[in-house]
C-alpha cells in the first residue's frame, strides 16, 4: 500500500454523490485526536439511523486495509438528508474517510456506489476525481473525465481484489428464550492480515451492528482467547457480524472463539457446521466455562443439527445429558464433543 507522508494528510476531505432525487450531498471528513474516543464519529440532520449505518459502512470498509492506525478520530457528516432507501452515498462516505487519512487524494471527487460486503472491499460504483467542480452527476462528465468504474476497493489503487486475503468462517450458536422463535442463529468472524502489527488488538476488532457493551465483550473475548493461542495477537484486522444482532448473554462465546479460530487457520474445519454455546472467565487460558439454558438448548440443537455438523458443549454438561442425546446426534450424521478447553475438541 502506498504511504502518505504525514504533513500531506489533510485535516477535512470532502466527497460528493448525486442522490437517486437529483440533489448533491456532500460528505465532510474531519480528523482530530483520538483521545480515547470513537475511532469513526458519524453525523446526518435528523437521521440517527443514517448516521449509524454511515458509521458501520465506514469501518466495515477499513478491514480489507493492511495497515492500522489508531490514533485519530475521524468524524463524517452529511450536509442534506438523503431517502432511506438511497446507498449510492456510501462509497462517497468511504472515499472521504480515506481522503482524510491519507489513503486516497484528497481531490474533487464525486462517487457513487453502495455494497452488502464492504468487510471484503467489495463495491458496485464509480468514482469521478478531476480537477472541475464534482459536484456534477456522473452521467454529466465529458468523454476527457471518465468515471472510473470498480467492484473492489483495491481497483483505486491499482491493486487486486483484496477479498482474495479475506478468511471467512461462519459458526452457529442456540438463541433460547422459551418462545417460538427460538433458533440457531449465525455468527461470522472475517480476519484480515495486518502489513504492520496493531498496536491495540481490541482497536482491530470491530462489530459494528452490535451495541458498544456488546463491541467490547467481543474484543476482550477474542484478545483473550488469542492470547491463549501465542501467535495470535496484534496480527489481524477482524470483523464480526451476527445475523440476529439483538440478544442478551453471553452464550455465543464459544461459537465465536471457534470462528476465529478456524478463520485463522487454528482449528480443523468440520464436513458440516460448528455449533457451540459456552463462555467463559478466563479465556487467555482457555477455559469453556458452563451457561444456562441447558435443557431448551440441547432440545433446540437436536432438532436442527444436520449430517456433519460438529457439536461442542461445556464440559459441565456431559454428566447431565438428556437419554438418547448423543445417539440421536449420531443417528442425523452429526458428532458432538463435551469440552472445558479450547484447542481439545
Amino acid at each position: 500500500m502506498t504511504t502518505v507522508s504525514a504533513s500531506t494528510v489533510p485535516t477535512n476531505a470532502e466527497c460528493r454523490c448525486v442522490l437517486a432525487d437529483g440533489r448533491i450531498l456532500t460528505i465532510t471528513a474531519s480528523r482530530r485526536p483520538r483521545a480515547n474516543r470513537a475511532d469513526v464519529k458519524c453525523s446526518v440532520p435528523n437521521a440517527p439511523a443514517i448516521a449509524e449505518h454511515m458509521q458501520q459502512v465506514v469501518r466495515l470498509a477499513r478491514h480489507t486495509e493492511v495497515r492500522l492506525d489508531s490514533r485519530d478520530q475521524v468524524v463524517l457528516s452529511m450536509d442534506i438528508t438523503p431517502a432511506a432507501s438511497d446507498r449510492e452515498w456510501e462509497l462517497a462516505a468511504v472515499l472521504a474517510d480515506r481522503m482524510v487519512r491519507g489513503l486516497h487524494p484528497a481531490a474533487p471527487t464525486t462517487a457513487q456506489g453502495s455494497s452488502d460486503a464492504w468487510h471484503l472491499g467489495r463495491v458496485t460504483g464509480a468514482v469521478l476525481t478531476a480537477g472541475r467542480a464534482a459536484a456534477a452527476p456522473l452521467a454529466a462528465a465529458p468523454p476527457a473525465a471518465e468515471p472510473l468504474h470498480i467492484t473492489h476497493l483495491g481497483a483505486l489503487s491499482g491493486h487486486a481484489d483484496l477479498s482474495s486475503a479475506v478468511s471467512t468462517v461462519r459458526t452457529w450458536f442456540p438463541l433460547h428464550s422459551g418462545g417460538v422463535n427460538d433458533t440457531l442463529g449465525w455468527l461470522e468472524v472475517s480476519v484480515f492480515p495486518l502489513d504492520a502489527p496493531a498496536a491495540s488488538e481490541e482497536d482491530s476488532i470491530a462489530a459494528p451492528s452490535l451495541d458498544l457493551a456488546a463491541q467490547q465483550d467481543i474484543r476482550q473475548t477474542l484478545a483473550a482467547a488469542r492470547h491463549f493461542d501465542g501467535k495470535g495477537l496484534n496480527r489481524w484486522r477482524t470483523v464480526v457480524r451476527f445475523g440476529q444482532p439483538r440478544f442478551q448473554g453471553g452464550s455465543y462465546q464459544l461459537a465465536l472463539v471457534m470462528a476465529d479460530r478456524l478463520a485463522r487457520g487454528r482449528e480443523f474445519v468440520p464436513r458440516g457446521r460448528i455449533i457451540a454455546t459456552g463462555c467463559s472467565s478466563a479465556w487467555h487460558a482457555g477455559r469453556v466455562d458452563t451457561v444456562e439454558g441447558r435443557e431448551p438448548k440441547l432440545e433446540l440443537i437436536l432438532n436442527q443439527v444436520n449430517r456433519g455438523d460438529r457439536v461442542l458443549l461445556p464440559k459441565d454438561w456431559q454428566d447431565h445429558l438428556p437419554p438418547g442425546f448423543g445417539a440421536g446426534l449420531r443417528e442425523k450424521g452429526a458428532s458432538y464433543a463435551c469440552i472445558d478447553k479450547i484447542g481439545m475438541i
